[in-house]
This record gives C-alpha cells, sequence and structure tokens, in this order.
C-alpha cells in the first residue's frame, strides 16, 4: 500500500481510495475527462479495485447502479466536471427510489474559476436536489495532515451513508486545481512521506469494522441479535408493537411486494414461516423471489391479478388484515381493490419511507422479514376456510392460464414471460425492463423452484438505462437474461459499448412490437392521431443492423420451440439479442379479450 505523493491531487484522491478499498469498495465506474484525471489514476493504482471504462456518463451511472443492485455494495462513479455529472441524474433518482448504493464523484474547477465563464464550468453544489442520502463539496486538495484525516474521515462517512440507515446515493463534489496529470507540482511530499505512517493512519479501517453491525430493528429495551429469539417480554417492548394478534384473525392475507433480496432464499423462508404461522395467503408479486421458492410455501398465490378482476370473487375475499412485506405489487387490480376494501394493514420494511401510496389504515413496522420471522411467535394456528379458498382458487385459475398459453401458437408477448418462468436455468439473474414486461411477468409468470433472481428498475419506473442496468447485474455473474421491449432496448443503445467490458453474459430478449405497447392498454388508443405519432411512437429500427454496429450477436427468434431451444442454455460470455415480432395491438386485443375471462366459470 502506497499513497502516490507526485503532487498534491494525486495525494489527496489516492487517500479517498484507500479509505473505500480498506471498507469493501469493488468497482469504479470511470467515464473520461481531463478534470477528473487525479480520481481516475488514484482508481487505476488501487489493484484491488476493479476500474472499469464507460463513456457515456447516464450509461455508466446505470451500469453501476446494476453491479450495486447485485452485490448490495456501493460502486463508485467518476465524471468531470460540466454537464458530465446531470447525465447521471436518472439512474441518481432510480438508486434513491430503489434504494441502491452508489457513490458519485463529480470532478469540479476551484472556486476562483467559476462564475466566470471558464469552459466546462457549471453549478455542481447540489447538483442532484434532494436525491442524495448526504452530499457535501470537499475542500481542495492540500498536504496538510490535518486535511487528509479529513479526507479519510469523509470517505468513510460517505461510505456509511451510503448503506445506513437506508442505501442510496452519495454525491461529492471535488475541486481540483492545475496540475491534473501525476507530474511535480512544488509541493512538500518528503515531508508529508516523513509524517505520514500509513498502517497507523488506515488502522481500524476494514471491512466490517463500521456500520455493518446496524440492525433494522424498531426501538427497544434490550439489544436484540439477529440470532436471538426474543421473550414475550422483550416483544412487548417493541415500539411499535409486535402484531401477535395477527394470529387471532382469519381474513388475512401477506402481500411479497416487489424486492431485490442480497439472500433470495432466507428472504422467501422468512415469509413463508410467516404465513405458515398465521395461516394467511401469500399474494406474491412476480418480481418477487417468492415465485421461484414455491416449495417453501404452501400457501403462495400467483393469479391474484386475474382473480381480482372477478367482482363477485374480490367482494367475497375481501380480507380484514394485509400484511405488505415491502413495496406494493404492480398490480393495478390489486391496488384498486385494496383501495376499495379499506383492510387494517401492516407495512413490513427496514427503511424509513413511506410505503403507502393508498393512504390507508396503515402501520409501518420498520424491521426485515427475516428479522420479523425470527421474533415473531411460532405457534401456528389452524388454517381457515378463507386460506382454502384462495388456495383453491389459485390451482384452478393457473391451470386455466397455463392452458391457454401453452395452446397459443401465434406471436404474443405475454408468453415469453410465461416461458421464461419454466425454461430458464435455475438461478439465472433476470433483469425485467418497465412498461408491459413487468406487467406480462405479473400477469402470467408460473411458480416454480428454479431459483430465477428477478431484477427491475421499479423505483422510478422509468425506460431510461435498461441496458446497461442489466449489463451492471450481468458484469461478474453468471449468464444473465434481460426481457425487454424495442423502445426501452433503443432508448439506451450506448450501452452496448459496455460489451467489451462486461465479464459474463447478457442475453436479451427482446420484444420487438414496433412501439410502445403499453400505451395500447389505455384509453388514448382510441384516438388517432395522435396516438401513433405521439404515444405508439414506432421506430421502425433493424435490430440485426444495430446489432452489427456495436459487433453484438442477433438471432431472429420465429417460433416458440427456437425461443425454449436458445434459453435452456446462456453462454458464459458476450451480448447476444435474441428478437421476437409481435403485434402490439393483436397483443393488446389478446389481454382484453382474455384477462377477465380466466376466472369465469369458477
Amino acid at each position: 500500500m502506497s499513497i502516490d505523493l507526485r503532487n498534491t491531487n494525486s495525494a489527496c484522491a489516492s487517500i479517498l481510495v484507500e479509505t473505500w478499498r480498506r471498507l469493501g469498495l469493488n468497482t469504479a465506474v470511470i467515464c473520461p475527462g481531463s478534470r477528473s484525471t487525479p480520481l481516475t489514476i488514484a482508481f487505476l493504482q488501487a489493484s484491488e479495485v476493479e476500474a472499469i471504462s464507460v463513456l457515456d456518463e447516464r450509461s455508466a451511472a446505470f451500469f453501476a447502479l446494476g453491479i450495486a443492485k447485485q452485490t448490495s455494495k456501493p460502486v463508485v462513479v467518476v465524471v468531470t466536471s460540466g454537464t458530465a455529472g446531470v447525465n447521471c441524474y436518472p439512474a441518481i433518482v432510480e438508486a434513491r427510489e430503489s434504494r441502491v448504493p452508489l457513490i458519485v464523484l463529480t470532478a469540479d474547477r476551484p472556486p476562483e474559476l467559476r462564475h466566470c465563464h471558464s469552459g466546462q464550468t457549471i453549478d455542481q453544489l447540489k447538483l442532484f436536489g434532494s436525491y442524495p442520502n448526504w452530499q457535501a463539496e470537499l475542500a481542495l486538495p492540500s498536504l496538510e495532515i490535518s486535511t487528509l484525516r479529513y479526507l479519510r474521515q469523509t470517505a468513510i462517512y460517505a461510505w456509511e451513508r451510503a448503506l445506513y440507515p437506508v442505501p442510496g446515493v452519495i454525491h461529492l463534489n471535488i475541486p481540483f486545481r492545475d496540475p491534473l496529470a501525476p507530474i511535480p507540482d512544488g509541493n512538500n511530499s518528503e515531508f508529508i512521506s516523513s509524517q505520514l505512517e500509513l498502517e497507523d493512519f488506515f488502522a481500524g479501517i476494514e471491512i466490517g469494522s463500521r456500520a455493518d453491525a446496524h440492525l433494522s430493528l424498531p426501538a427497544t429495551p434490550v439489544r436484540v441479535g439477529l440470532s436471538k429469539l426474543l421473550t414475550s417480554q422483550e416483544i412487548s417492548g417493541l415500539n411499535p408493537p409486535l402484531p401477535v394478534f395477527w394470529q387471532q384473525l382469519e381474513r388475512g392475507i401477506i402481500i411479497a411486494g416487489i424486492a431485490q433480496p442480497q439472500n433470495p432464499r432466507e428472504y422467501c423462508g422468512a415469509i413463508a414461516q410467516l404465513a405458515k404461522t398465521v395461516k394467511f395467503p401469500v399474494l406474491a408479486e412476480g418480481l418477487s423471489p417468492a415465485r421461484n421458492y414455491a416449495e417453501l410455501n404452501p400457501y403462495l398465490i400467483s393469479t391474484y391479478d386475474l382473480i381480482l378482476r372477478q367482482p363477485q370473487l374480490a367482494d367475497k375475499l375481501k380480507p380484514d388484515l394485509v400484511i405488505q412485506i415491502g413495496e406494493l405489487p404492480t398490480s393495478k387490480e390489486l391496488r384498486s381493490w385494496l383501495d376499495r376494501t379499506q383492510p387494517q394493514r401492516w407495512i413490513v420494511d427496514p427503511s424509513d419511507q413511506n410505503l403507502d401510496p393508498l393512504h390507508g389504515k396503515t402501520t409501518h413496522l420498520r424491521l426485515c422479514v427475516e428479522q420479523l420471522a425470527q421474533i415473531y411467535p411460532t405457534k401456528p394456528k389452524l388454517p381457515s376456510d378463507y386460506l382454502q379458498l384462495w388456495c383453491d382458487l389459485e390451482t384452478k385459475v393457473r391451470g386455466v392460464v397455463d392452458g391457454a398459453i401453452a395452446n397459443l401458437n401465434q406471436p404474443f408477448e405475454g408468453k415469453v414471460a410465461w416461458m421464461l418462468s419454466q425454461i430458464l436455468p435455475p438461478g439465472t439473474p433476470l433483469f425485467i425492463a418497465n412498461s408491459m414486461p413487468v406487467r406480462d411477468v405479473e400477469f402470467f409468470w408460473m411458480p416454480s423452484n428454479s431459483g430465477v433472481r428477478p431484477f427491475v428498475n421499479r423505483g422510478a419506473n422509468g425506460i431510461d438505462g435498461t441496458l446497461s442496468t442489466a449489463l451492471g447485474i450481468a458484469h461478474h455473474n453468471q449468464s444473465s437474461v434481460m426481457l425487454t421491449g424495442d423502445l426501452a432496448l433503443l432508448h439506451d443503445t450506448n450501452g452496448f459499448l459496455i460489451g467489451k467490458k462486461l465479464k459474463g453474459h447478457l442475453t436479451i430478449v427482446l420484444i420487438n412490437n414496433n412501439g410502445g405497447g403499453i400505451f395500447e392498454m389505455l384509453p388514448i388508443s382510441q384516438f388517432d392521431p395522435p396516438f401513433e405519432e405521439f404515444f405508439a411512437t414506432p421506430q421502425d429500427i433493424d435490430f440485426a443492423c444495430l446489432c452489427q454496429t456495436y459487433g453484438v450477436e442477433h438471432e431472429l427468434i420465429t417460433t416458440w420451440e427456437d425461443l425454449q431451444q436458445r434459453l435452456e442454455f446462456i453462454p458464459a460470455s458476450g451480448i447476444r439479442v435474441l428478437e421476437l415480432r409481435t403485434n402490439r395491438k393483436a397483443d393488446a386485443r389478446w389481454r382484453q379479450a382474455n384477462l377477465a375471462k380466466f376466472v369465469q366459470g369458477i
């Protein structure tokens, strides 16, 4: 270990990098630029930190977001001064809303070169508004020992705030004076070198030494470790109190919402344990791993969106109590049903955020479901008729849906999600693009024991950064898959530039319906013009030519058998695009004609 004392800038930059390396930083995504040169050089000299060069700042930030989603550890993004940082804004918004740790470093000119039309200079203070967990401008680099200690402590605090109390974004604006390259600047480096005992300077900074031990348990009069079961007295001391009366109610449901846990089997097992204890059905969002660990949970319900489209059944299934794990599912039918019936809802989530867009009768229980499963009373009760009704409906509707989709020979984009749920290799990371893909997963994804890991950008629900995020998830990972529409892919084609840096593989299942299929489901689709030009926005792109430009493998899939064969084995490296062409108007008509019919006569 050494600190680069070739000049003042390089010394200060390497203090920051070495601090983060010791805390566990593995990856820095770096965009080209002059003002950020000291940071770039410092990351390149950190042997245990992978430095990845990405041309486009927006793509780089989403690529870092994908890596951080997959690892749950902070990833650094380095950009130069001016509008470079502005391009990171969409990924920063998504990271904030989906609780992903990022550390964004924007290089800047020194104060004397601001507000005087010096080139490539904008106001970068609080550039990202209220979206960062914490933001600061660092002091100008200096080799005074007090400044180096300040940098060390600031780097530690930035790392902690990226993770706690809720993961999110840190923005550090870092001014540098010339010289930016690591050339001598006349500093007294020999004096600093003699004064700086590195092992002592960095003593105590290592992985696990900081806030890693923080718990998300509510306030309690006793210290509670994750391995310790609470006594009845300790349970009564929780604030808010642990709702032991859940077991006294029969008409209750558990909603397993959108989730991307680091340990999905443990997460799903905790939900299953709670369900077996209180004997409630688990309405599992397609974007939750719960559907892919079905063996753990005998009360798993995957067809709730379809069931609730039948008014008589929706009324008959009205709950008295809802336990919501994390954020609400995508399903509009479920949200409308909850809004209409207004049951008492308990939201189990460790964050400090308000997760009730319905503004119902809600209590937030701010701990994670794994902790809840460990401390909740474990004496199960007998199953109820209400639970049995849900399970019977799931069996019947699941059979009708699967039969209808299996016998569908014509192109239909919803069948792609249904097939992926059955044919992807076990444990495959799957990134699902917004708009229609996430909804088709909600409608059609079959429960299984595949352990497939779903990833999504459902914080802000945008289509920007789709490809770059998926590549970040695939990087240093097993072979991964992305399900996307044509517009979401086109919105981020610069992500293909990352292909040569990718250590892993991404198969892109591209549903090309030449436009925004989700708009076909909205009332505006009946008004054309302006519908086609201003809402559906068809782009008429030849994806084979586009892929050739980027050196990406492309194949047009024309049969369901071809799709199954291509996905049963996924390569270990590179990027490939499997394109299926569908008719978005025909797809919309199929959904409108069939979704409500699946429960008729049941």
